[in-house]
Protein backbone atom coordinates (compact mmCIF):
# COMPACT_ATOMS: atom_id res chain seq x y z
CA UNK A 1 0.00 0.00 0.00
CA UNK A 2 2.80 2.39 0.90
CA UNK A 3 4.61 1.62 -2.37
CA UNK A 4 1.46 2.29 -4.41
CA UNK A 5 0.85 5.59 -2.66
CA UNK A 6 4.44 6.72 -3.22
CA UNK A 7 4.29 5.83 -6.94
CA UNK A 8 1.03 7.78 -7.35
CA UNK A 9 2.53 10.78 -5.56
CA UNK A 10 5.66 10.56 -7.71
CA UNK A 11 3.56 10.47 -10.91
CA UNK A 12 1.51 13.46 -9.72
CA UNK A 13 4.67 15.38 -8.84
CA UNK A 14 6.25 14.63 -12.24
CA UNK A 15 3.14 15.75 -14.11
CA UNK A 16 3.00 18.94 -12.05
CA UNK A 17 6.67 19.71 -12.71
CA UNK A 18 6.38 19.01 -16.44
CA UNK A 19 3.25 21.11 -16.88
CA UNK A 20 4.64 24.01 -14.86
CA UNK A 21 7.79 24.27 -16.98
CA UNK A 22 5.76 24.54 -20.20
CA UNK A 23 6.49 21.04 -21.50
CA UNK A 24 4.20 19.89 -24.31
CA UNK A 25 4.18 16.80 -26.42
CA UNK A 26 5.56 17.22 -29.92
CA UNK A 27 2.85 18.40 -32.29
CA UNK A 28 0.60 19.66 -29.50
CA UNK A 29 0.15 23.25 -30.66
CA UNK A 30 -2.42 25.77 -29.59
CA UNK A 31 -3.48 28.03 -32.43
CA UNK A 32 -4.53 31.60 -31.68
CA UNK A 33 -8.32 31.98 -31.38
CA UNK A 34 -8.31 34.36 -34.38
CA UNK A 35 -7.17 31.44 -36.59
CA UNK A 36 -9.79 28.87 -35.58
CA UNK A 37 -11.78 29.87 -38.67
CA UNK A 38 -9.96 30.96 -41.80
CA UNK A 39 -10.03 31.05 -45.57
CA UNK A 40 -7.68 28.72 -47.43
CA UNK A 41 -6.28 29.40 -50.89
CA UNK A 42 -3.64 27.55 -52.84
CA UNK A 43 -2.20 27.59 -56.35
CA UNK A 44 -2.62 23.80 -56.40
CA UNK A 45 -5.85 23.40 -54.45
CA UNK A 46 -5.91 19.59 -54.84
CA UNK A 47 -2.16 19.07 -54.45
CA UNK A 48 -0.52 16.95 -51.79
CA UNK A 49 0.75 19.90 -49.74
CA UNK A 50 -2.67 21.59 -49.72
CA UNK A 51 -4.29 18.37 -48.58
CA UNK A 52 -1.72 17.89 -45.81
CA UNK A 53 -2.05 21.47 -44.54
CA UNK A 54 -5.86 21.19 -44.48
CA UNK A 55 -5.61 17.89 -42.59
CA UNK A 56 -3.22 19.41 -40.03
CA UNK A 57 -5.47 22.43 -39.58
CA UNK A 58 -8.47 20.12 -39.13
CA UNK A 59 -6.58 18.26 -36.40
CA UNK A 60 -6.55 21.52 -34.41
CA UNK A 61 -10.27 22.13 -35.02
CA UNK A 62 -9.71 24.90 -37.58
CA UNK A 63 -12.73 25.49 -39.82
CA UNK A 64 -12.08 26.34 -43.48
CA UNK A 65 -14.47 29.13 -44.44
CA UNK A 66 -15.33 31.22 -47.50
CA UNK A 67 -16.13 34.23 -45.30
CA UNK A 68 -13.98 37.17 -46.45
CA UNK A 69 -14.04 38.68 -42.95
CA UNK A 70 -11.90 35.76 -41.70
CA UNK A 71 -8.08 35.53 -41.90
CA UNK A 72 -6.77 34.09 -45.16
CA UNK A 73 -4.01 31.49 -45.45
CA UNK A 74 -2.60 31.40 -48.97
CA UNK A 75 -0.10 28.76 -50.09
CA UNK A 76 2.06 29.53 -53.09
CA UNK A 77 3.72 27.05 -55.40
CA UNK A 78 6.13 24.71 -53.64
CA UNK A 79 9.51 24.12 -55.26
CA UNK A 80 12.11 21.37 -55.11
CA UNK A 81 15.74 22.11 -55.91
CA UNK A 82 18.49 19.55 -56.23
CA UNK A 83 22.19 20.23 -55.87
CA UNK A 84 25.18 17.93 -56.17
CA UNK A 85 27.04 17.15 -52.96
CA UNK A 86 29.49 14.46 -54.09
CA UNK A 87 30.51 12.42 -57.13
CA UNK A 88 31.65 8.86 -57.77
CA UNK A 89 35.12 8.33 -59.25
CA UNK A 90 33.55 7.93 -62.71
CA UNK A 91 31.88 11.35 -62.49
CA UNK A 92 28.33 10.23 -61.71
CA UNK A 93 26.49 11.96 -58.90
CA UNK A 94 26.71 9.99 -55.65
CA UNK A 95 24.87 12.34 -53.30
CA UNK A 96 22.31 15.10 -53.77
CA UNK A 97 21.02 17.81 -51.51
CA UNK A 98 17.27 18.22 -51.86
CA UNK A 99 15.93 21.66 -50.97
CA UNK A 100 12.18 22.09 -50.61
CA UNK A 101 10.71 25.59 -50.40
CA UNK A 102 7.15 26.74 -49.92
CA UNK A 103 6.01 30.31 -49.39
CA UNK A 104 2.75 31.26 -47.77
CA UNK A 105 0.97 34.35 -46.53
CA UNK A 106 -1.41 34.86 -43.65
CA UNK A 107 -3.60 37.90 -44.17
CA UNK A 108 -5.76 39.28 -41.37
CA UNK A 109 -8.74 41.38 -42.44
CA UNK A 110 -7.63 44.98 -42.86
CA UNK A 111 -3.92 44.20 -42.35
CA UNK A 112 -0.92 43.56 -44.55
CA UNK A 113 -0.04 39.89 -45.01
CA UNK A 114 2.45 38.10 -42.79
CA UNK A 115 4.92 36.48 -45.21
CA UNK A 116 6.54 33.14 -44.37
CA UNK A 117 8.77 30.60 -46.08
CA UNK A 118 9.44 27.03 -45.05
CA UNK A 119 12.75 25.57 -46.23
CA UNK A 120 13.62 21.91 -45.66
CA UNK A 121 16.94 20.34 -46.68
CA UNK A 122 17.73 16.65 -46.98
CA UNK A 123 20.68 14.67 -48.29
CA UNK A 124 19.92 11.86 -50.72
CA UNK A 125 22.37 9.11 -51.69
CA UNK A 126 22.02 7.95 -55.29
CA UNK A 127 23.01 4.49 -56.52
CA UNK A 128 22.81 4.00 -60.29
CA UNK A 129 22.92 0.20 -59.84
CA UNK A 130 19.55 0.14 -58.06
CA UNK A 131 17.72 2.90 -59.90
CA UNK A 132 14.19 1.55 -59.42
CA UNK A 133 14.57 1.19 -55.65
CA UNK A 134 16.14 4.65 -55.43
CA UNK A 135 13.20 6.15 -57.35
CA UNK A 136 10.78 4.70 -54.80
CA UNK A 137 12.99 5.91 -51.95
CA UNK A 138 13.08 9.39 -53.48
CA UNK A 139 9.28 9.46 -53.85
CA UNK A 140 8.90 8.44 -50.19
CA UNK A 141 11.41 11.09 -49.11
CA UNK A 142 9.50 13.78 -51.02
CA UNK A 143 6.24 12.73 -49.31
CA UNK A 144 7.93 12.95 -45.91
CA UNK A 145 9.34 16.39 -46.73
CA UNK A 146 5.87 17.66 -47.67
CA UNK A 147 4.43 16.25 -44.43
CA UNK A 148 7.13 18.03 -42.44
CA UNK A 149 6.46 21.29 -44.33
CA UNK A 150 2.72 21.06 -43.54
CA UNK A 151 3.54 20.52 -39.86
CA UNK A 152 5.94 23.48 -39.85
CA UNK A 153 3.31 25.73 -41.40
CA UNK A 154 0.84 24.93 -38.63
CA UNK A 155 3.59 25.31 -36.02
CA UNK A 156 4.54 28.74 -37.35
CA UNK A 157 0.88 29.80 -37.25
CA UNK A 158 0.69 28.70 -33.62
CA UNK A 159 3.64 30.93 -32.74
CA UNK A 160 2.05 34.20 -33.85
CA UNK A 161 1.97 36.08 -30.57
CA UNK A 162 0.23 39.18 -31.95
CA UNK A 163 -2.89 37.12 -32.62
CA UNK A 164 -3.04 35.76 -29.07
CA UNK A 165 -3.42 39.25 -27.60
CA UNK A 166 -6.58 41.34 -27.89
CA UNK A 167 -6.18 44.48 -29.98
CA UNK A 168 -5.38 47.49 -27.82
CA UNK A 169 -7.00 50.86 -28.33
CA UNK A 170 -4.79 53.85 -28.87
CA UNK A 171 -2.79 54.64 -25.74
CA UNK A 172 -4.32 57.26 -23.50
CA UNK A 173 -2.58 60.59 -23.40
CA UNK A 174 -1.12 61.56 -20.03
CA UNK A 175 -2.94 64.39 -18.36
CA UNK A 176 -1.11 67.20 -16.65
CA UNK A 177 -1.73 67.34 -12.87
Amino acid sequence: MNKTLSSVLLAALLSLVLSSCGFRLRGDYQLPPALLELQFQSNDHYGELSRLVKNNLGRYKVTISEDVSKPKLRLFKDKFERGTLSLFANGQVAEYELIYRVKYHLTLPGDDPFRFEVVIRRDYLDDPLSAQAKNRELAQLLREIREEAAQKIVYQLSQLNQLNQPKQNAPLALQNP
